[in-house]
């Protein structure tokens, strides 16, 4: 999504109101939890559902 709207992930750190790391902790799919706050900022930065960021995986 980020490509699709040439936004840089600084950008998007910038707009969300979220640091760098935690960002990249959300984008390589390392993070555990992710508050439904900081999804919709991210949706709403993107201009996406969260669908189109999310994917469900089994452990």
């Amino acid at each position: 999504m980020m490509a699709k709207r040439k936004m840089s992930l600084n950008e998007l750190s910038e707009k969300v109101g979220l640091t760098l790391s935690n960002l990249s902790i959300l984008k390589t799919g390392k993070a555990k939890a992710i508050r439904f706050s900081t999804l919709e900022a991210i949706c709403k930065t993107l201009d996406c559902q969260p669908g189109d960021i999310l994917e469900y995986k089994t452990s």
